[in-house]
């Protein structure tokens, strides 16, 4: 699962939660969760890797970006979402 960003609006780090399932405690799951501009350029890779079960935190450093609407997805073997996040300088 993919939780909302804290802050939001932010300015200029942003920290975003997600919760990663399995099977099993050993089983792990590939992970990729990215930010695209709303033109749908991918901007930043937050994670790109195989996580066991649990519950993660990743920050998006916004300072290089200029302000707007942005969107964050997570992607895993059959689930994907995506959620809006608003950088404000």
């Amino acid at each position: 699962s993919l939780s909302q960003n804290y802050p939001n609006p932010f300015n200029p780090v942003t920290k975003i939660r997600f919760d990663v399932k399995a099977k099993s405690k050993s089983q792990k799951a590939k992970i990729y969760l990215t930010v695209f501009d709303v033109t749908g350029q991918e901007v930043d890779v937050l994670v790109n890797s195989e996580l066991a079960p649990g519950t993660y935190e990743a920050e998006f450093n916004g300072s290089n970006y200029p302000s707007g609407v942005y969107f964050c997805k997570l992607e895993t073997e059959g689930f994907s979402k995506s959620i809006k996040i608003i950088l404000i300088k």
